[in-house]
């Protein structure tokens, strides 16, 4: 089975490593400040999801599944137990593996999500990726002009864009795997983490102008992680450690006992 795709901050660092995973069409690269910042601390693992940056593509995309690659992926670099924080559908990632394999997780961090169902929201960024035609546009203004006519916010065409690639046939193409994650959207975004109980230390952070995690969430998140702390990070709404970068890296450094 293939390793997920990563790069290393602080390798020589002998504390506890930290798992960094990103949200659904994101990529390792989208956190590198971050990584660099505590791989003064401790070592730190940017990792691609399966059907995202440079990690393999595959048809399976259920929670279960990225919950196993997270274990392969430690018995690969032969981590025994590590911190693991994940954002939004990497959040939903990183619960899914503290409650199948909890002896591995020393401290969790899930980014504004909750473990529960969400309604399908992304249909109108899927309908906009999937509008371009990589046989007709030749450059990185043609396609933010595609995205343009279907996405009203610049951020978001921004961030999408970091995806583009060229590709072996001198063509732009996405890294990430838009067939399956169009297709599994539903299993992996609607469904809610799998019942079970996480008993370990847990943080949960969200942004302050995000709906992503309300206040009647907190008693289904204490059910399921029931040392869980929830910690509000101002200025910022779902991409909070790109919209407060500093006040995130305190709240998880705080958290991780490195302050």
């Amino acid at each position: 089975m293939e390793i997920l795709n990563s790069k290393i901050f602080g390798e020589n660092l002998t504390a506890t490593p930290l798992l960094v995973f990103h949200g659904l069409f994101g990529m390792l690269d989208n956190w590198g400040s971050f990584g660099k910042d505590l791989g003064e601390y401790l070592p730190v693992h940017l990792i691609d999801l399966r059907n995202h940056g440079r990690s393999f593509h595959s048809e399976g995309m259920s929670h279960d599944d990225l919950a196993d690659d997270i274990a392969r992926y430690m018995d690969h670099y032969g981590i025994q137990k590590a911190h693991v924080l994940g954002h939004s559908l990497g959040g939903k990632a990183v619960m899914q593996f503290a409650i199948k394999y909890p002896e591995r997780v020393e401290k969790l961090i899930v980014v504004d999500i909750s473990p529960k169902a969400y309604p399908p929201h992304h249909q109108g960024i899927i309908k906009a990726l999937e509008s371009v035609d990589f046989n007709t546009v030749g450059s990185r203004n043609d396609v933010e002009a595609v995205l343009s006519q279907y996405i009203p916010e610049k951020s978001t065409i921004q961030f999408l864009t970091k995806n583009l690639y060229w590709d072996e046939n001198k063509k732009l193409n996405w890294r990430f795997n838009l067939k399956t994650l169009a297709e599994k959207y539903t299993e992996f975004v609607s469904n809610a983490v799998k019942f079970g109980v996480f008993e370990g230390d847990t943080l949960f952070i969200a942004g302050a102008k995000s709906n992503y995690i309300l206040p009647q969430d907190e008693f289904g998140i204490k059910q399921q992680f029931p040392k869980a702390k929830v910690v509000t990070v101002k200025n910022a709404g779902h991409w909070v450690q790109a919209e407060n970068p500093v006040d995130f890296a305190d709240v998880v450094k705080e958290f991780l006992g490195l302050n």
